[in-house]
């Protein structure tokens, strides 16, 4: 299964795409699409939406699993992230991508195996866990990176129930 983690924003948006067959990970790429700054937010949005639709159409992922937002203090930035995630959403479904979203938790439960784990604790995992030499930079492909892994602990978790239950009937 080929899977892309997504990390939303609107100034950078984190993507790290790995397969995950055999309980093993193998990572295919990761990276950064930027805006710049300054320029209309519809224009912004446009870039993030084709830079996407480029690796989706490279890659052809199975799923992709992006971060379910939380509201914070700054309404301003929350409006701007959900517009950005909102073409990423679209660029998926338009290319057949199942989506899931996973909240900060649930992705720290996953790849750290406590909840309650900071950052630099999801970093050096998912660093690991994908035998990479460093941690990604910027932090949003990273933090990408660990939405990929969660989403295959998660999904095989699934199968695995699925298959338990097919072998009973």
């Amino acid at each position: 299964m080929i899977i892309l983690g997504v990390d939303p924003g609107y100034a950078i948006v984190g993507f790290g795409l790995v397969e995950y067959k055999n309980t093993r990970f193998m990572t295919l790429d990761y990276g950064a699409i930027t805006t710049p700054p300054g320029i209309p937010m519809e224009q912004r949005l446009q870039m993030i939406y084709n830079d996407l639709c480029t690796v989706l159409q490279q890659y052809k992922p199975d799923a992709m699993s992006i971060e379910k937002l939380f509201f914070n203090n700054n309404q301003k930035t929350a409006i701007a992230v959900s517009q950005a995630r909102g073409v990423i959403l679209l660029a998926a479904v338009q290319h057949g991508v199942a989506c899931y979203e996973y909240t900060p938790l649930q992705v720290k439960q996953s790849v750290v195996g406590y909840g309650q784990a900071v950052k630099s604790q999801v970093m050096e995992m998912t660093k690991r866990l994908l035998n990479l030499s460093k941690i990604p930079k910027p932090d949003d492909t990273a933090d990408a990176l660990a939405m990929a892994i969660c989403h295959a602990h998660t999904a095989g978790s699934r199968m695995n129930i699925q298959n338990l239950g097919r072998s009973r009937l």
